[in-house]
């Protein structure tokens, strides 16, 4: 099993969903972070004065799935969440060692 965090821009979020779902992902979970790469924040203009806006907003998702979703996984969230812009952000893989569903007991790819 493998856990994809990806780090997209907040208004792709939907379509990234919905690609996944079309694949047959079934969960995922979805936080509301901040940071910055290459994009480095930007400088903006509130009631008259300058401000730097040190870290963007942006969504990370989160799923665990079967070795085999691995690659169809990543190119369904690379062509939903391309922008072709800078900042459209990065997708991490690790593995998982083992996964339990807490209500059922289940185990491995069964509780995924």
């Amino acid at each position: 099993m493998k856990k994809i965090e990806a780090i997209i821009k907040p208004f792709k979020l939907d379509e990234v969903r919905e690609a996944l779902s079309e694949i047959g992902v079934t969960g995922l979970t979805v936080t509301e972070v901040k940071g910055f790469g290459r994009q480095k924040g930007h400088t903006e203009l509130y009631r008259g004065a300058e401000y730097v806006v040190d870290f963007l907003p942006k969504v990370k998702v989160e799923l665990v799935i079967a070795d085999n979703l691995l690659e169809r996984a990543m190119e369904a969230i690379i062509n939903a969440a391309r922008t072709g812009k800078i900042g459209d952000g990065k997708i991490f893989v690790t593995a998982v060692e083992q996964v339990v569903r807490i209500r059922t007991g289940e185990s491995g790819e069964a509780a995924v």
